[in-house]
């Protein structure tokens, strides 16, 4: 198991942005949560195996179609063992 936390820059927030992070979490069986900051960036935490992480992140870190993502940072971290996926408000 791994734990991945994205930071995504750009036209991120408004634009249905947490809901493609739930969706891509669902799909691949992921656990974690995603939040819009205060700072106009969206956060996420993807855990579970490398693979389902991986292809969560690579759909994240895009986005959805009204989205302009400038960057991204990414961090790994030690896993907590989440259960589930949750929109964070």
């Amino acid at each position: 198991m791994i734990r991945r936390r994205i930071v995504v820059h750009g036209k991120v927030q408004g634009v249905f942005f947490r809901e493609t992070a739930r969706w891509a979490a669902e799909q691949h069986g992921v656990s974690g949560w995603v939040r819009n900051n205060e700072d106009g960036t969206v956060e996420a935490v993807f855990e579970g195996s490398d693979e389902a992480v991986a292809e969560a992140a690579a759909v994240f870190e895009e986005g959805p179609p009204d989205a302009d993502v400038e960057h991204a940072d990414v961090f790994d971290e030690e896993p907590e063992k989440l259960r589930g996926f949750k929109v964070v408000m």
